[in-house]
C-alpha cells in the first residue's frame, strides 16, 4: 500500500466546527430521513447479539429464563458528537455511558441536549425556543435517574479511557453514584467507535486500542470494543486506505481495519454490514473486539 498523507487534528476539527450541530449536521446531511433510526436499531441489535441479557423484554435476545445483569453496565462513547448514539443507541441497553467529543459546539448541544431532558425546566444559554423535535432528543434513564450520561471534551489522541485528566470534564446528568470518583478508573464493560475513527493516523489508533483495551472491566471477560465504521473496498486483495482532505480523514478497507486490530493485540469476535442504508454511501461495518 503506498504512502497516503496522514490526518491532522486541528484541520478535522475546524471541518466539524463549520457543520451544523445537529443529526443532520454529523451525518452529513442524511439526519432528517430514516437513515437515524435503521443505523441506530442496527447498532442495538448488534450489542445484544453480544449481549443478550441487556435487552429489556423477553424476545430472541433474551429468553424468559435468562439471568439478570446484577450490576451497572458501563459504556464509552468516543468521538459522540452531538449525543447521537448515545442517546439513540447506548442508554436504551445500559445504564452509565461516558461520552467524549472533541468539537466544542457538537459537545456543547449534547450538553443541551442531556440536560434539557434530564431536567425539562432546565433554561440554557443556547439558541431560543421553539426547538425542533430533533433537537429535543430522548435520553433514556436521565429524568428518573436510573441511568447517566457523563459529558467530556478532548480528542482521542490524548484521552485514555482509565486516566481521562487530559480532557474536560463537563457535566455528569441523571444517576449519581454515591462516591463519584470512583468512576474514574471503574473500566467499561462496552467501549463504542463509531464514525470517527478515520481521524486517527494508523499509529494513534493503535495507541488508543491499546488503551481502550486496558480499560475494558476485568471482572468482565465479556467486555468488549464495537467499532462502526464507513469501509472502502481492498484493493487488489490488499489492505487500502483512502485520504479525504476535505475533512482530513481515512476511510479504510475491510482488511485495513484488521491489521490494525491485529496490532492492537485485539481479537475480532464478530463482524456485520450495516444494512439499510443509502446505496450512494460507503458500506458501513460494525466489529466486536475482545
Amino acid at each position: 500500500m503506498e504512502d497516503i498523507a496522514t490526518p491532522d487534528v486541528q484541520e478535522g476539527i475546524s471541518y466539524w466546527e463549520a457543520q451544523p450541530a445537529s443529526y443532520d449536521g454529523v451525518l452529513g446531511g442524511f439526519g432528517t430521513g430514516s437513515l437515524p433510526r435503521i443505523e441506530s436499531l442496527g447498532s442495538r441489535q448488534f450489542l445484544l447479539g453480544l449481549y443478550p441479557e441487556l435487552s429489556t423484554v423477553p424476545s430472541a435476545y433474551k429468553p424468559l429464563s435468562a439471568p439478570q445483569h446484577a450490576k451497572r453496565v458501563r459504556a464509552l462513547d468516543v468521538g459522540a458528537g452531538v449525543g447521537r448514539v448515545t442517546s439513540d443507541t447506548l442508554l436504551y441497553l445500559v445504564q452509565d455511558v461516558v461520552l467524549l467529543e472533541p468539537v466544542g459546539q457538537f459537545v456543547q448541544e449534547a450538553l443541551r441536549r442531556a440536560r434539557a431532558d434530564a431536567d425539562p425546566s432546565t433554561t440554557t444559554d443556547g439558541p431560543s425556543p421553539p426547538y425542533t423535535s430533533e433537537d429535543r432528543s430522548y435520553w433514556p434513564g436521565l429524568a428518573d435517574r436510573s441511568k447517566s450520561v457523563t459529558i467530556l471534551q478532548g480528542t482521542l489522541q490524548e484521552f485514555d479511557p482509565l486516566k481521562p485528566h487530559r480532557v474536560d470534564f463537563l457535566d455528569r446528568l441523571g444517576y449519581q453514584p454515591p462516591r463519584p470518583a470512583d468512576d474514574i478508573n471503574l473500566g467499561f464493560d462496552v467501549i463504542w467507535c463509531q464514525w470517527c475513527l478515520g481521524h486517527l493516523s494508523d499509529e494513534d489508533l493503535v495507541a488508543f486500542f491499546r488503551r481502550a483495551h486496558a480499560s475494558l472491566k476485568k471482572d468482565n471477560p465479556r467486555s468488549l470494543i464495537v467499532v462502526k465504521e464507513n469501509v472502502c473496498g481492498d484493493l487488489d486483495g490488499k489492505a487500502n486506505t483512502v485520504f479525504d482532505d476535505q475533512d482530513s480523514s481515512l476511510t479504510r478497507s475491510d482488511l485495513a481495519w484488521k491489521e490494525l486490530f491485529k496490532r492492537a493485540g485485539l481479537k475480532l469476535i464478530r463482524e456485520k454490514v450495516q444494512e439499510g442504508l443509502p446505496a450512494e454511501l460507503f458500506v458501513v461495518k460494525m466489529y466486536a473486539l475482545r
